[in-house]
């Protein structure tokens, strides 16, 4: 059954995927000269660009090389041009569905209409190219946030906890070592004493983060008290068990619906992501059974990757818990929907004692661009009573 419904999911993407490309194509072609080498080129380009995503990513899971990085690169840029080609043509035909009403385009654009066509298409195109660009820059450039906190408890003699928060990485073919290394250095400039990987440390496919052995960059993060990881919904797809066992054996300890005690002051709890039970059949405990046996009088620092249901934390006494998952759209106007679908898609929120903090986080899925906002990791600074 689970099967079946992944394979109806992924039929109904590629559906639409090949109908929102099928719309450009055609804008594109009306507007286009009626040259036919010129028509026989950008009929073949966009064959190109628009079929590589899925195929490299496909082929990448029986071998990882040189022409299937290329192809999702290509594949990925794609994307993010596709979403800011498709918003303004329906802008565009929304204006002509309303000229044919009501007949208000000036003569000279009625006049000269192939030619009107052909420079606005090329306007289209010139400003998509412009925000791709612009947003890759854009998410080649992550932000430090601070966020200072007090919890009224006491965490045995520590009077003062600092957080390095990093969710959504995605390492793989588009994240590799180098901004990895990146990461890892920004990181531990901040000289943080524990550091959170909140979910989606890896995109898809364990094999390539194997191949490229991002485990041995991974393991260069520094804190005293250590490196914990949690699952997001990316780790079901390319294999939970085996992307946790990789991460588990480089540095990164994952906790997966379980609790830890951190020096015998404060607790430290991971839940498993709320995915797994559509890819593997596990099912993750409740958060009342998780810290059925935690001292609440000790804070209990929570990670879940997805931020819903933000009351279940608060009213099983959670202190702060740490979420990632939304990317807050990643591209605008995107953010205007996880707005809609998160209580909170990014930033600081709290609920009753309990402080929620949800990033933006590091890397991108997709599309190598951010244009709703900056890539970050969370500097977060506890002080207990």
């Amino acid at each position: 059954m689970r099967g079946a419904a992944i394979a109806v999911f992924i039929s109904i993407a590629l559906l639409v995927y090949g109908a929102i490309n099928w719309y450009i194509f055609l804008r594109g072609w009306q507007a286009l000269p009626r040259l036919p080498w010129l028509r026989v080129a950008y009929a073949a380009l966009f064959v190109l660009s628009a079929g590589a995503f899925v195929a490299g990513r496909f082929l990448e899971r029986t071998n990882c090389t040189d022409l299937t990085t290329a192809m999702v690169w290509i594949g990925s840029f794609w994307l993010a041009l596709m979403v800011y080609l498709v918003l303004p043509l329906l802008l565009l035909d929304l204006l002509r569905l309303s000229n044919s009403l009501f007949h208000w385009w000036p003569r000279a654009v009625m006049e000269g209409y192939q030619t009107a066509k052909l420079a606005i298409f090329c306007l289209v195109l010139g400003g998509a190219l412009t925000a791709v660009v612009a947003g890759h820059v854009n998410a080649l450039s992550p932000r430090v946030a601070r966020l200072e906190l007090g919890i009224d408890k006491t965490a045995g003699a520590r009077r003062e906890l600092r957080i390095a928060l990093v969710s959504d990485i995605h390492l793989g073919t588009i994240i590799g070592n180098g901004r990895l290394a990146s990461l890892v250095d920004l990181v531990n400039a901040q000289q943080p004493d524990l550091i959170l990987l909140a979910g989606d440390i890896v995109d898809e496919d364990i094999g390539r983060v194997i191949r490229d052995n991002l485990g041995e960059t991974l393991r260069k993060f520094e804190a005293p008290l250590g490196v914990y990881g949690i699952t997001g919904n990316h780790e079901y797809i390319g294999g939970a068990a085996a992307v946790v066992e990789y991460l588990n054996g480089h540095g990164v300890t994952m906790l997966r619906d379980s609790v830890a005690l951190i020096e015998g002051g404060f607790y430290l709890a991971g839940r498993d992501d709320r995915s797994g039970k559509r890819f593997d059949g596990r099912l993750r405990r409740s958060l009342h059974d998780l810290l059925k046996g935690v001292d609440r009088t000790k804070p209990v620092i929570l990670l879940d990757h997805q931020p819903f249901d933000l009351d279940s934390a608060a009213a099983q006494g959670a202190d702060l818990q740490l979420s990632g998952h939304t990317h807050h759209g990643q591209l605008w106007p995107l953010n205007f929907i996880t707005n809609r679908v998160y209580e909170l898609s990014w930033g600081y929120k709290k609920k009753g004692s309990t402080h929620f903090y949800v990033s933006s986080g590091y890397g991108t899925w997709g599309p190598p661009v951010r244009t709703g906002n900056r890539p970050e990791i969370v500097v977060i600074t506890l002080r207990f009573k």
